[in-house]
């Protein structure tokens, strides 16, 4: 499905019903915004990890403008300011009231700007395996130099650059990077290979090489008035746990979980005790 809203028209897809028939009653279900990361990857990033969620949520996917099955547009459009707008525009074009916000990554980072400047349309928030603040980038190249090879810090160079110049070279560099990013990695499982002309490098040469150098919420994380579950892995590489603690001191009574046994990819590290920790904060925090 499309939406057409502001300058653009974001693709988004969902899971699961609104309505329940209980006996003689109807009720609705929350509704979730599943926030991907990157920048230049897609929703079907969380797919099928995040579907047994449905049972309790109603999932809303969506494709960040300029990436996934998305419209394409002028590259300098490919902020994170548009994007937390955009998504208050979904919100406003479902016609939806308070919603469960759940982000990785850089979808983490666009969770926790929307929860700070639109508090009141957040019900609960859960930013996994993320940062508020551009200083990740410094450590990311400081972990990657300890533990990966020459091969993989060479691949990373266009990452911190900014300067890919195809998805073939964006592929690839998830490939050679990608026993940092998952203790689990496994090529043939990967979930890129299923992602053919959907990879944006617009999107992530313009993230990497322009805004996120100067990326900074922490200072803002305290105007978020929603229950918050802040989810790291032990052993991530470019979003360490050290920065999801800074999160969760930030956020009023927010609650903090790390995952022992997971790096970046905590949804393929450790799929069963993810999903199980964010249902029971939802059902806690109700």
């Amino acid at each position: 499905m499309r939406a057409k809203i502001r300058d653009t028209e974001i693709f988004f897809d969902v899971e699961g019903s609104a309505l329940v028939v209980d006996g003689a009653s109807i009720y609705s279900k929350p509704v979730a915004f599943l926030i991907h990361g990157g920048p230049g990857a897609d929703h079907t990033s969380f797919k099928p990890t995040f579907s047994s969620l449905s049972r309790k949520l109603q999932l809303v996917y969506f494709d960040h403008r300029g990436q996934g099955r998305s419209a394409r547009g002028a590259k300098e459009t490919y902020t994170l300011d548009n994007n937390v707008e955009d998504m208050e525009a979904l919100r406003q074009h479902l016609g939806l009231d308070k919603i469960v916000v759940i982000g990785g990554s850089y979808g983490g980072m666009v969770a926790l700007t929307y929860a700070a400047r639109y508090p009141q349309n957040v019900s609960h928030l859960i930013v996994i395996a993320t940062t508020a603040h551009s200083g990740f980038l410094k450590r990311a190249k400081e972990i990657l130099a300890l533990k990966g090879t020459e091969e993989q810090q060479a691949s990373a160079q266009r990452l911190w650059d900014g300067n890919f110049e195809n998805e073939e070279q964006l592929r690839q560099y998830f490939q050679v990077l990608g026993s940092m990013y998952s203790l689990k990695y496994d090529p043939t499982q990967s979930g890129f290979a299923r992602q053919q002309n959907i990879l944006s490098v617009d999107a992530i040469n313009v993230a990497f090489g322009g805004f996120l150098r100067n990326y900074n919420i922490l200072d803002q994380l305290h105007k978020i008035t929603a229950p918050t579950l802040v989810i790291a892995g032990r052993h991530d590489w470019i979003c360490a746990p050290e920065f999801s603690e800074e999160i969760a001191q930030a956020i009023p009574n927010a609650d903090l979980r790390i995952f022992e046994n997971s790096s970046h990819l905590i949804r393929v590290d450790e799929p069963e005790a993810l999903l199980d920790a964010i249902a029971g904060f939802l059902v806690y925090k109700r």
